[in-house]
């Protein structure tokens, strides 16, 4: 019986996935920063799961630091990373508000 990863299947990152899963957070909203914004920074990630799903979707609970204010909320990153445009998605949704960031390059 494997003990493998399901796809399509939600994990809990640990060791070196997440170690890879925080760079790719923060190379994602550096990324974000240098387009239309706006600028954050992830001071405390509470959570990190991954799936695979016609690429890699990684969630984050993550507590975000604009430069004036922290925010709790949950940032989604889904990479196709053979896809030479638009292969890099990142939605952000903070507690307690409607609105939800979402780009893709």
């Amino acid at each position: 019986m494997s003990t493998g990863p399901i796809l399509g299947g939600i994990s809990q990152l640990e060791g070196q996935q997440r170690k890879e899963a925080l760079e790719l957070l923060d190379a994602t909203l550096a990324q974000l920063a240098t387009g239309d914004g706006p600028s954050y920074k992830a001071l405390n990630v509470t959570s990190v799961t991954g799936q695979v799903v016609a690429g890699t979707l990684n969630t984050f609970e993550v507590q975000l630091d604009n430069g004036s204010e922290q925010k709790q909320g949950t940032v989604k990153i889904w990479t196709q990373p053979w896809l030479k445009e638009n292969g890099t998605n990142i939605k952000i949704k903070f507690q307690g508000e409607d609105d939800e960031l979402d780009r893709t390059w």
